[in-house]
């Protein structure tokens, strides 16, 4: 990576990343809110001037550039693997089929735009396929899922000073990836025995995982990726859910809750209040990054859910767009929640690029002005 030089000095503090990370979280006194943001589409760094004259091209590079308050994740090998080629398998003159690492067809235009790509077919649809996807691509005994320890006690020492999750892994989520959001769907009626046979796997995976770091650090959090919800709730049904998908977290929850991690937040979008008591049941209790158009006010939800429920985002990212009075009335809107902790502010998901980044840096100057240190 580059030299980079912050384009301003990290909010000042009198404790720690790790230590502000770990009150604010437990609704404990702090000397100011924890400072940190999502990321930015892959077009900000292509048109934004502050990115361009400052060759900052990736969201690493942009949390050095602003000097965000640092967190970071361990993450293991508890996906398929290998995964499926790469490869483009036809294109025209403005679109391309590629296939991309868990087997899926998918259409992209070519002139480089961040979007939602088109996915035409799985390569997982029937038992039979998941069998030999099974066999080849998910072995719990496959010598690439052993996790270096000794490397990761060099890369985060036991005196660190920024917070430290593990990555918990995706039980539903990855599952819509390789099947699709309608195959999905289909899936849960055709091949319900299938279905629960991935998240199974899914939890196995993860478990393995966690057995082997656990007992080696001291986490101040857990991390998931289960991005099930658009703007009318889960792509599965709630029952479902709660059959099929809350056990196994309840199973990852134990042994968090053992080694005495009791924050644990996931990445969900959309509404996901329909599956939100089955989150809570099972030891997720933090929302992240909490996307406000598809569910409510964040203010709202942990009204409704009291101390039990804790937020990462929920930021509007419409609102961003709108310039800086809009801006400086949804800061103020959750000011509150900031006072009262568990609560993280930042954009609802990647900043998009059509945010003025004159308003942007009013945005991060008027955080720093209302939560920085007093």
């Amino acid at each position: 990576m580059q030299n980079i030089i912050p384009c301003c000095p990290k909010w000042q503090g009198t404790i720690t990343d790790r230590k502000r990370f770990n009150n604010q979280m437990h609704y404990k006194p702090v000397d100011r809110c924890f400072n940190m943001e999502f990321g930015y589409w892959q077009e900000n760094f292509e048109q934004w001037p502050l990115f361009k004259e400052n060759n900052i091209t990736n969201n690493q590079e942009a949390d050095i550039f602003f000097n965000f308050d640092i967190l970071r994740v361990i993450e293991g090998n508890v996906w398929i693997n290998p995964g499926f080629e790469k490869k483009i398998i036809s294109e025209t003159a403005d679109k391309k089929i590629i296939m991309n690492s868990d087997g899926l067809l998918a259409e992209v235009s070519k002139d480089g735009h961040s979007s939602i790509p088109h996915y035409t077919k799985a390569s997982i649809v029937t038992p039979d396929d998941w069998k030999k996807c099974k066999t080849e691509r998910f072995r719990r005994d496959d010598p690439e899922r052993k996790v270096d320890i000794e490397a990761l006690k060099k890369e985060h020492p036991l005196d660190r000073d920024y917070p430290l999750g593990i990555d918990c892994g995706s039980m539903i989520g990855k599952i819509r990836d390789m099947l699709t959001f309608e195959g999905l769907a289909y899936a849960c009626f055709d091949y319900p025995d299938m279905v629960e046979d991935m998240v199974e796997t899914c939890c196995v995976l993860a478990e393995d995982f966690l057995d082997q770091v656990l007992p080696h650090f001291e986490f101040d959090f857990a991390s998931g990726w289960e991005d099930i919800c658009f703007k009318n709730g889960p792509i599965v049904s709630p029952d479902f859910f709660n059959k099929i998908v809350v056990p196994r977290y309840e199973r990852i929850g134990r042994k968090l809750h053992k080694a005495g991690i009791d924050i644990w937040y996931t990445d969900c979008d959309g509404d996901v209040r329909p599956i939100l008591a089955g989150f809570l049941k099972a030891g997720i209790n933090c929302l992240f990054p909490y996307e406000v158009n598809c569910c409510v006010h964040p203010a709202e939800l942990l009204k409704e859910y009291g101390k039990d429920l804790r937020i990462m985002g929920g930021i509007d990212k419409l609102e961003l767009r709108k310039g800086k009075e809009a801006i400086k009335a949804y800061l103020e809107s959750v000011a509150s929640l900031v006072e009262r902790g568990g609560y993280i502010p930042f954009c609802d998901h990647r900043c998009p690029p059509d945010v003025n980044p004159d308003d942007y840096i009013y945005y991060l100057d008027l955080k720093k002005k209302m939560f920085g240190i007093r």
